[in-house]
């Protein structure tokens, strides 16, 4: 990678434009707390350099991202909170709550509220947890290969932990996704508003290179304040009041699990259910 990340690439290859990329393409890009820590990291950066005024977010390898895969190298001991929350390692369902609340709802609480422009790159499989890393961004290019699923219910909880699902696809196809957990297609995900723009794969990074150069010729003052207004609509309606629920109720599903499942986080038949889903649509 770099220097200063491992499992992410942080470039400025066109003027006003920063792209950050997933770069575990050899784990379809799943997210290690490693990762998110570094992804935030990068968003800091492009945040926080006057001369970037728009941030692409794109993977490596044939899918965006396959959802969660544990704490990667990251260390506790060591790591520095962003937000306020603290206490990973108590016990119960303090340290899971304290871990998920700053890694999987402030961490992409703050990239939906970044200032400027982000556009998601999107591409193969957006699994589950995939999908909190799109749906922060203000716009979504998706490939003609992507495939959009949640099956989490089938492990005992709501959904993934950023539960934006009913402001993506609707409040009724939010229900079937979450209830089935079937898989969503980039046009149906068009259809629905959840993408805009559905392109062949190997047009996909030019094609959303192109809109950001055209973003980033508008002025800083302009897309902030459009991006505000947006935002805060978005909250006048209960957006982030909901979220912040929505995580409360998945804590109170990992801890079921683990008391019906003897301490077992996962369902083994949910893992099942959810395996069956994806192969239906393996090529």
């Amino acid at each position: 990678m770099s220097e200063e990340f491992r499992t992410i690439k942080y470039a400025v290859p066109q003027e006003g434009v920063a792209r950050i990329t997933l770069a575990r393409p050899e784990k379809r890009n799943a997210q290690t707390l490693e990762l998110l820590s570094e992804l935030n990291a990068a968003f800091d950066r492009g945040a926080r350099d006057d001369a970037v005024k728009v941030i692409i977010l794109g993977a490596e390898g044939r899918d965006f991202s396959s959802g969660h895969a544990g704490p990667g190298k990251l260390d506790f001991k060591t790591y520095q909170p962003v937000g306020t929350w603290s206490g990973y390692g108590a016990e119960g369902a303090e340290g899971q709550w304290a871990m998920e609340q700053e890694f999987f709802y402030e961490f992409c609480m703050r990239w939906r509220d970044l200032p400027k422009p982000t556009i998601a790159e999107v591409k193969g499989w957006v699994i589950a947890g995939g999908l909190m890393l799109m749906w922060p961004c203000d716009i979504v290019i998706a490939a003609d290969d992507s495939k959009f699923t949640d099956p989490v219910v089938a492990f005992g909880v709501n959904g993934v932990e950023y539960f934006a699902h009913p402001w993506e696809v609707g409040v009724r196809k939010a229900k079937e996704m979450l209830f089935t957990g079937e898989v969503i297609t980039a046009e149906e995900a068009r259809a629905l508003g959840m993408v805009n723009h559905v392109v062949a794969v190997d047009e996909l990074e030019a094609f959303t290179t192109d809109m950001a150069v055209r973003i980033a010729k508008r002025p800083m003052m302009g897309l902030k304040l459009a991006k505000q207004s947006v935002n805060q609509m978005q909250d006048a309606q209960g957006f982030r009041t909901a979220l912040q629920a929505a995580m409360g109720h998945q804590q109170l599903g990992h801890s079921h699990a683990r008391i019906v499942h003897d301490g077992i986080p996962v369902d083994p038949e949910g893992q099942k259910l959810v395996q069956d889903v994806l192969a239906k649509w393996k090529k």
